[in-house]
């Protein structure tokens, strides 16, 4: 039998590195699959769908996965049970990046499960592959009939030696004085993240322009993909409206809305209360059947109307809804040592947000060992954020850190490493 003929693109990277870009011979029953190569490194991305959405579903349920096998580079897991289990804190940050990049060129109205996977299945030791898997997931979804508005594409900028750097190698990240993860499409820039050792807003913003122009490159390699092998967008109807209902609550609840920010109260948890009185109360002017019928689209369409009575009471007085001005922030209080077992501890409180922080100091020899893909490498800074749900009030499985613990505290922990002392 005749193996199958790639379709592919390819484009060159500002430092003359060719990408390209393959379909049509991997994971054919996905609804849309690419595999991007630079040098040895390849990265699989798969995007399935659901063509219907779940009841009573008024939201996207994106999952978006990234996985390194080990067999990538030749090795076996670290330890004794050598089998890949949970994702490592860098799987799951790289993961986060391609989430916030693809997540909001969904269609607002498209409800259906759409899982994004990709992974790591050839490994260059010098090739990171964090700063392709957005390119490869971008161009799974653009040429697959789930219905997408991109391309966008994701690149790391760095400035060595005062130049800047696309998808700069993994020794030559370690000379870096900047460092961003963009995304974007063709016109717009979606996400940015990274750290810098105080650079200048002129540097961020020509390190921007940088990314975004390398970007543009991208894009268009995928959107000539699409134009080879890209599949029909499927139609889907995911929400049912009704514009009498929507007419009906617009001239009830909008001025009881704005009437509710217009009090200005303090108390968060009582102004959570009278907006939610004010939709208790149109829902007991429906009869039980038809507040049954039309119970998903009263909670989507309250939701729109109490955000634009909130953003134009704002917009029209100049004053927050809790009584503040736009430059006024909440009461500060702070407090230090207040554990007197730990080497150091800090309170820290704004409003009604709070945040106990503990340092705990250990001796060189306490680092952590990092089993990735790399040689294993050492770690001996950490920051770990914990978000539990008495924090707000609500109850909860108590279990091991979710990514968004993961995400904020590696935010944390970034801008912190800068000014953390070496070991000298």
């Amino acid at each position: 039998m005749n193996i199958p003929q790639a379709i592919t693109t390819s484009f060159l990277l500002p430092d003359g590195q060719e990408v390209t870009i393959e379909t049509a011979r991997l994971a054919k029953q996905a609804n849309g699959a690419a595999v991007v190569k630079v040098g040895k490194t390849m990265l699989l991305a798969t995007v399935v769908a659901k063509q219907d959405a779940a009841e009573d579903v008024d939201f996207l349920p994106l999952t978006v996965d990234y996985r390194e096998k080990f067999y990538a580079v030749g090795r076996f897991p670290g330890g004794f049970y050598k089998r890949e289990t949970k994702p490592s804190d860098y799987e799951v940050l790289t993961a986060r990046l391609v989430d916030r990049a693809i997540r909001p060129l969904f269609p607002d109205d498209f409800h259906a499960e759409v899982q994004v996977q990709v992974t790591l299945i050839s490994g260059d030791r010098d090739v990171a592959p964090d700063a392709y898997a957005a390119l490869a997931a971008s161009a799974a979804l653009s040429i697959s009939d789930i219905p997408f508005h991109g391309p966008i594409s994701e690149v790391r900028v760095a400035q060595i030696d005062g130049k800047m750097v696309i998808n700069p190698s993994i020794p030559d990240q370690g000379n870096a004085t900047l460092e961003f993860m963009v995304a974007a499409d063709t016109k717009n820039i979606v996400m940015v993240e990274g750290e810098a050792k105080e650079i200048s807003e002129d540097t961020m913003i020509e390190s921007l322009k940088f990314a975004h122009e390398a970007i543009k490159t991208q894009c268009e390699a995928i959107s000539k993909l699409v134009e080879l092998a890209g599949k029909e967008k499927f139609e889907y109807c995911h929400e049912t409206n009704d514009e009498e209902l929507h007419k009906a609550m617009q001239e009830y609840c909008y001025g009881r809305c704005y009437d509710v920010a217009k009090s200005q109260t303090a108390n968060k948890k009582l102004r959570t209360q009278m907006f939610d009185d004010v939709k208790t109360s149109f829902e007991a002017t429906l009869t039980e059947e038809e507040l049954e019928e039309k119970q998903p689209m009263i909670n989507r369409y309250y939701a729109e109307i109490q955000r634009d009575a909130v953003r134009n009471f704002v917009l029209d007085t100049n004053s927050r809804i809790d009584g503040r001005q736009p430059d006024e922030i909440r009461p500060i209080w702070c407090m230090t040592d207040y554990l007197p077992a730990a080497h150091g501890s800090a309170i820290f409180t704004r409003g009604e947000t709070q945040s106990l922080s503990v340092t705990t100091l250990g001796a060189l020899g306490e680092h952590q060992i990092l089993d990735g893909l790399d040689l294993e490498s050492e770690k001996r800074f950490m920051l770990h954020y914990n978000f539990p749900q008495f924090s707000v009030g609500e109850t909860g499985r108590y279990g091991s850190p979710g990514r968004r613990e993961i995400g904020h505290g590696a935010l944390g922990e970034r801008a912190l490493l800068q000014v953390m002392p070496s070991e000298e």
